[in-house]
């Protein structure tokens, strides 16, 4: 998603992010993982882990690119190779800003998803500098059919994701949020994209886990590898976002009312990503 250089989110101060640290510093001596401002975890039931994905085919996903109608799969974007969902660009000669996301067709409500991915090289020349070795997982998104023809991110919260063949290194497992509000330990968060207290960079061509947490109550964990890298709640629509163009008409449709479920997207933003063993347990409220 957007530019990851983004500063600290407001909410999440300096002196917070080194307490933090230093909480995480003693976890880690002890062999616990934590995040800082984590609150006790809801009580919830959960239902059996299942595959969103057959590792053979595409089908239950729907393709949107920017530029393209909801469905056009454009000059094979997004394939299936040796069990995995592959953002390619065999077919490109370059990138011009087409950005795609490739939903599945359930939305959910709250659940816990879990997938492994990596990033291949070399991305497209023209992708902007920002995007590459960048992708992500969208969630509690608009449909692929609400965007708009020209609209290049969905109004959504994303799980960032990043490798280390950038122009300078960054810790995977950021927050975005286009057309999204979102809260850090009850404060307001104003910047587009916060990364990750204890993220860590992982290089090109390795797999890496990832889990999501949805909660019923709203909260949202995210992990990389099984350390948990970002806590937040509060998920509302965000009527004066800049960040997801084309997208006006639907949020002035939502307000900045509560986001309590959505679609699930990967996203291809200018440079090739795996995706497999893509599973996903839901919950409900004790």
């Amino acid at each position: 998603m957007t530019k990851p250089e983004n500063p600290v989110r407001a909410g999440r101060t300096p002196a917070a992010y080194l307490a933090g640290a230093a909480l995480l510093l003693g976890c880690a001596a002890l062999g616990v993982g934590v995040y800082p401002g984590a609150a006790r975890a809801e009580a919830v039931t959960a239902g059996a882990w299942r595959p969103i994905f057959d590792a053979r085919t595409l089908d239950g996903w729907t393709p949107k690119i920017a530029g393209h109608p909801a469905g056009d799969n454009y000059r094979q974007t997004f394939v299936v190779d040796h069990g995995a969902i592959r953002v390619s660009y065999a077919g490109y000669d370059l990138f011009k800003n087409q950005f795609g996301h490739l939903f599945y067709k359930t939305p959910f409500k709250a659940y816990r998803l879990r997938l492994t991915y990596r990033f291949l090289d070399p991305g497209l020349p023209d992708t902007p500098t920002w995007a590459r070795s960048n992708s992500g997982v969208m969630f509690h998104s608009q449909s692929p059919e609400s965007m708009t023809l020209d609209q290049s991110f969905p109004v959504s919260v994303e799980f960032q994701l990043l490798g280390d063949k950038r122009d300078a290194p960054k810790a995977t497992g950021a927050v975005c949020t286009p057309g999204v509000n979102i809260t850090f330990d009850g404060v307001q968060a104003k910047d587009h994209c916060t990364p990750p207290v204890n993220g860590p960079t992982i290089a090109n061509g390795t797999w890496t886990k990832l889990e999501l947490e949805v909660l019923p109550n709203g909260e949202v964990s995210q992990k990389i590898n099984g350390v948990t890298v970002q806590h937040y709640a509060g998920l509302t629509y965000d009527p004066k976002d800049t960040v997801a163009p084309g997208a006006q008409a639907y949020l002035a449709a939502h307000g900045d009312a509560p986001i309590t479920e959505g679609y699930i997207a990967l996203q291809s933003e200018g440079h090739p990503v795996e995706f497999k063993d893509i599973e996903i347990q839901e919950l409900t409220a004790r």
